[in-house]
């Protein structure tokens, strides 16, 4: 076993206590930074601060293998004269580094050009109410509590079934975090947040006929986490199901991606309307405000201000307000996903994204995978992605796949080594259903998806 920076049974935060205390530090600390800005000559002026801390611990065949901690501070300061930007950042919170970290900004900024849309976000759209969202669950693991939550994780599942001859090993996670972000509007927000995770990569089979395959879960609270035990077994039974793949030939299958795959196709989707992909003409719903983006019944909607969701939010990254918001409704795209560079580039109004959307849940059937499955009659179940062949511009989308090939709705056989190809505007439109089986483990909370047809490609 190693160490990378602290004793064994080393408690994760001593400070998890003294969050308030600690919040209260980077606040006045951010009202320092912004003085220093506006006493160099800047019109506006905006800084983010943050501490983050961590603990890993990885086992492999029963043994623990590494015990990492971590602890991270980071100060990020962008300032603007009039409308030339500076930006600057440093781990280090030392005042003689936050000094020449506030110089670095203004030196940049006094040589950039102009950019008109440059600027910090309207003052108005500032957020005034901060709810309870839930995310500060301060339980700290230290090490060999985790180790030993991992080993669970790893023995559960090699207990499955003699053919799990092999692991990749088991990891169990914990981390803490909190920032406050502060502009020259007067604006200062806090967030804190806890996380802890789970995940276990077993191996079935033996030489050429070996199959790898994993399973995880991950939390803002210890208490929601899955028992490590169901990890472990999720896992073996994943790898088991994946032994002795045939080949599938080469056609057009209906395809239905299983829940833990299928947000991908929503994540090329947001990629594709945000402001950035918009306003750089490189999107293929470029200019698709107030069109059909995907099939009629199908909504889309953001809501930050879910309790303990993976990106709830009262505030984005400058300071807006964020809301409960619609993104698709009836299959028609109401908006782009704007922060205000953004927006102004466009002539429109942030969306409260900067940084990104915050808990989008998608419209969903009542029928689940298996009620897909006997709709779909035949064609290709996919459980894993591979690669990255999507061209945002055109939308054409090509990746490796594996999973499952499905006779009279029922699963028949493993396959693997195949590539899927389509066009994801085609594709989006051509969703047939969304399944109830919602994975809620992501900012993306959606069921399986039928695609009603796709080139699977064989090998």
């Amino acid at each position: 076993m190693t160490q990378a920076t602290a004793k064994r049974n080393a408690p994760q935060d001593p400070d998890l206590d003294d969050v308030d205390a600690r919040l209260d530090r980077l606040a006045a600390l951010a009202g320092d930074v912004l003085a220093r800005c506006r006493a160099r000559g800047a019109s506006q002026a905006e800084v983010a601060l943050n501490e983050d801390t961590g603990l890993t611990a990885s086992v492999r065949m029963g043994e623990v293998e590494t015990i990492e901690f971590h602890r991270d501070r980071g100060l990020a300061v962008t300032v603007y004269f009039g409308q030339r930007k500076g930006s600057a950042s440093t781990a280090d919170l030392d005042p003689g580094s936050i000094e020449l970290t506030v110089e670095q900004a203004c030196a940049i900024a006094r040589f950039t050009e102009e950019d008109p849309c440059a600027g910090l976000a309207d003052p108005e759209r500032m957020a005034r109410v901060f709810p309870d969202l839930d995310l500060w669950h301060p339980r700290p693991l230290d090490a060999t509590e985790a180790a030993e939550l991992a080993l669970r994780a790893e023995a559960a599942g090699r207990a499955v079934d003699a053919r799990i001859g092999n692991s990749d090993g088991a990891s169990a996670t914990f981390g803490s975090g909190i920032s406050v972000y502060a502009n020259s509007h007067g604006f200062i927000g806090r967030e804190r947040g806890t996380s802890y995770g789970l995940s276990c990569s077993l191996i079935a089979g033996k030489g050429e006929g070996m199959q790898r395959d994993h399973w995880y879960d991950h939390a803002c609270c210890f208490e929601d986490l899955a028992p490590p035990e169901s990890i472990g077994r999720r896992a073996a039974e994943r790898a088991l199901a994946r032994l002795r793949p045939r080949r599938v030939r080469t056609g057009q299958y209906p395809v239905l991606f299983s829940a833990e795959v299928a947000r991908t196709l929503f994540g090329h989707l947001l990629r594709a309307v945000s402001g950035t992909a918009q306003y750089r003409q490189a999107s293929f719903l470029l200019g698709h405000m107030g069109k059909p983006v995907l099939p009629r019944g199908i909504d889309l909607i953001e809501r930050p201000h879910l309790r303990r969701g993976h990106r709830s939010a009262a505030f984005d990254n400058e300071g807006v307000a964020t809301f409960d918001q619609p993104l698709v409704v009836d299959g028609v795209l109401q908006r782009y996903v704007l922060g205000s560079y953004a927006a102004r580039k466009l002539g429109l109004i942030t969306t409260a994204n900067a940084g990104g959307i915050h808990n989008l849940e998608v419209s969903t059937g009542r029928e689940d995978r298996d009620a897909l499955l006997r709709a779909m009659g035949r064609g290709l179940l996919v459980t894993e992605l591979m690669g990255d062949g999507t061209n945002l511009i055109t939308g054409d989308y090509s990746h490796g796949a594996a999973g499952f090939w499905v006779e009279d709705g029922q699963i028949a056989y493993p396959v693997d080594e195949v590539t899927i190809a389509g066009n994801l505007r085609e594709m989006l439109l051509g969703i047939e259903a969304i399944g109830s089986d919602i994975d809620r483990r992501f900012a993306v909370a959606t069921g399986s998806i039928l695609v009603g047809s796709m080139t699977v490609a064989g090998h």
